[in-house]
Formats: structure tokens, sequence, C-alpha cells
């Protein structure tokens, strides 16, 4: 949606394709970094992006064995916005729509799923599919695969993916909140299990961390025993576990780390989860593709004005966005086996690390994570 906007914007005829009828879907990625706020604020977006309702989060901090710690300060970055911002990511898309369709060049077509890749003479030349209308059959000068972890484009592409592995995955659910809880974004860690609660205004958008391959096992153990596990890691939130009434009300997300080795085919790019499927540690996921889209329209705008990209042209986009997107899972690799795996593996509370106790002595040291996580290793900035 954000490269569409983009590069409709820059005046390129652009079709954007969503299968759903609308955006609405739980427990997608949420989490507005300084990064996108900033390309908002670019784009002259701001102001009227942020009158949507949303949270801002300053600091983020965790509870070790009960002791809560200080990681992040996001005040200090030099953007507009020193904050994350927690919005629903069917706002965030209603919103792009919204801008979106007020420019000539852009068309969205909802309840349309494209299937299968247009190849002709060795490059793709469009994609076919069905939509409220039947099946139909798009032609372009250049085929974006933005279809996320699963991509049915980057498979039909024959596209390589190196995959990294994770030895977690996560249950998503969403527990009440209170006048009296604590306002914090928290990360919980406390005799083997990882829990994290994200505020979402009136309710808590709660992550359990299990074993990777664990869901049959938690429940084959019965919800009971899952709501003593949170209870156990979250006590302030034990009484409203009963709001689990059935595991309908929980929701899975097998994690996943893996890259494509080659980005791009002659006539077709992917970006975003569709390249590079990334943990969820730190909620970076959305804001990285965010950054891929703005990347790619200011690689391509151009020469999509004059015609179909090249091969080279296309190879520039993933030259630009590798390194950023590497050096990013190359962290979250490092905290995934050397904490939350250790931690699931033990069945203990880990001590607290030395760069944590000295975050919390030296308090300006907390900007470092927060320029990872905010900004990342390469932010993108709009052109023109």
């Amino acid at each position: 949606m954000m490269l569409g906007y983009l590069l409709a914007r820059a005046g390129v005829d652009t079709l954007v394709l969503e299968k759903h009828s609308d955006f609405l879907r739980d427990f997608r990625g949420d989490t507005v970094h300084p990064s996108t706020l900033e390309v908002m604020h670019e784009l002259g977006l701001l102001e009227a992006f942020l009158q949507r309702p949303h949270q801002k989060v300053t600091e983020l901090g965790g509870q070790i064995g009960g002791r809560t710690v200080m990681i992040a300060d996001f005040r200090h970055l030099p953007v507009r916005c020193g904050f994350v911002a927690f919005m629903p990511q069917w706002d965030f898309l209603d919103f792009l729509a919204q801008q979106a369709r007020k420019l000539p060049a852009f068309r969205l077509q909802m309840q349309t799923e494209a299937t299968q890749l247009i190849e002709e003479d060795g490059r793709v030349a469009g994609v076919r599919g069905h939509g409220p209308d039947g099946e139909f059959e798009v032609r372009a000068e250049l085929t974006i695969a933005a279809d996320g972890r699963h991509s049915v484009l980057r498979d039909a592409a024959g596209l390589q993916i190196e995959d990294f592995g994770a030895p977690m995955d996560v249950l998503w659910m969403k527990l009440s909140k209170r006048a009296h809880d604590a306002a914090a974004v928290l990360g919980r860690i406390n005799a083997g299990r990882v829990f994290v609660t994200l505020d979402r205004g009136d309710y808590w958008q709660c992550a359990y961390v299990i074993p990777k391959g664990g869901y049959d096992e938690v429940r084959a153990a019965g919800l009971e025993a899952l709501r003593e596990g949170i209870g156990a890691v979250a006590p302030t939130l034990r009484e409203r576990t009963s709001e689990l009434r059935s595991w309908d009300d929980v929701k899975l997300l097998t994690v996943q780390v893996n890259r494509l080795r080659r980005w791009h085919r002659p006539g077709l790019l992917c970006i975003g989860d569709a390249a590079h499927a990334m943990s969820p540690i730190g909620g970076v996921g959305i804001n990285l593709a965010i950054q891929d889209a703005v990347a790619t329209a200011n690689f391509l705008a151009q020469p999509l004005q004059r015609g179909a990209p090249t091969d080279g042209e296309l190879a520039a986009v993933q030259r630009r966005r590798d390194f950023p997107t590497r050096m990013t899972q190359r962290m979250q690799l490092f905290l995934q086996a050397n904490v939350l795996g250790r931690v699931l593996a033990s069945g203990r509370t880990p001590g607290i690390a030395w760069p944590i106790r000295l975050m919390q002595r030296f308090p300006v040291l907390r900007r470092i994570p927060a320029r990872l996580i905010g900004m990342g290793f390469r932010p993108e900035h709009v052109r023109g």
C-alpha cells in the first residue's frame, strides 16, 4: 500500500490488489516506529495520520524475575516523533488507501487475489487470479510481490529462500486493561516463561512465547494450564486469564526468520515479508517493509515512467536493502539464541545481563537500542 501510494504520487500508473474485503485482521504488526513516522512527515501526512487513535510509547522496558529494567529511550532520536505509535494495522492501511485514492494514478482492487504469474520471453509480464467478477489477468511493466511471508508470487517465481530458524513460536491473545495497570510496554521473563503486553488502549495485546513446534503440546495440556502459565509470569493479569474462554481466543504465530537470496527476476520484485520474514523481536517487520517501499520508489519511480525497469535496476533495490535486513536479522537471531531460546530451554529466570545493568546505571546508553529499534540500520527518506 505504501509503495502504491509512493509510485502513484510520482505519476506511475499503479494497481494494488488485496485479496480480502477489508483490512480487519487481529495480531498483525501494529508498532509504527519513528522511522515510519518520519516517512509520514516527509510525505506531509503526519498530522492527519496521528489524528487516528493510537498510543505513544517513549520508552521500552521489561521485567526479569520481577525486577523492572528500562532498555530503550526514543525521546532523543533525531526525528520529528521520538516515540513508537501503537496503531491497529487496519487503521494504518485504511489511512494510506484513503490518501492514495486521491491520486489519479492509483487504483485499489479489494477481494482480488493474484495466484499466478504471467511469464513471456523469460520475464514476468503480470499476474492472473480471481476477484469478485471471476478470473482476471493484469499485465504490468513490473509486478511487486508484497504478499507476506507465505508469498504465493514468490513461490511461483521459484526464488530460493535461506531459512535461519527460530527457537520459539508465539501465542497471541487479548486481555482487558484496567485503569490502575502500568502504562509501560513490558516484556516479562520469569521461570522459563516469556510474556509480552502491548498497550491497545482499552485492552492488552499479549504474546505468550512457547518452544518451537510446541503448540500441540500446549493445547493438549489444556486451557487452564495456559492460564496458569500466564499467571505465573504476569501475576497482575492472573485473574484476567479467565477471559480466555476457548482456544478460539488464542492465535498461533509460527515464527520464521528467512531471506531470499535473490529478491527479483526480470519483471518481478519481492519486498517486505515476501523478501525477508522477520522475528517479532522489536516489532520491526512492518517498519522494515515500509523502508523497502521507500527505497523501491526512490530507485524505480523514474525507470517506471519510461517503461520496464532493467534487472540491474531491480538489483539496486536489493543492494540498498540487503544490509539493513541482514543486520536486523542477525540482531534478532542473537537474541533468539542467547535470550529467548535459553530461557525456554532452561525453565529458569536468567540473570540480568551486564549491558542491561549498564543501561540502568547510565540511562544515556538506552539511546543505542532505541536507535536500532526505532530507526534501523539504514533509514530511508522520501525523494521528491
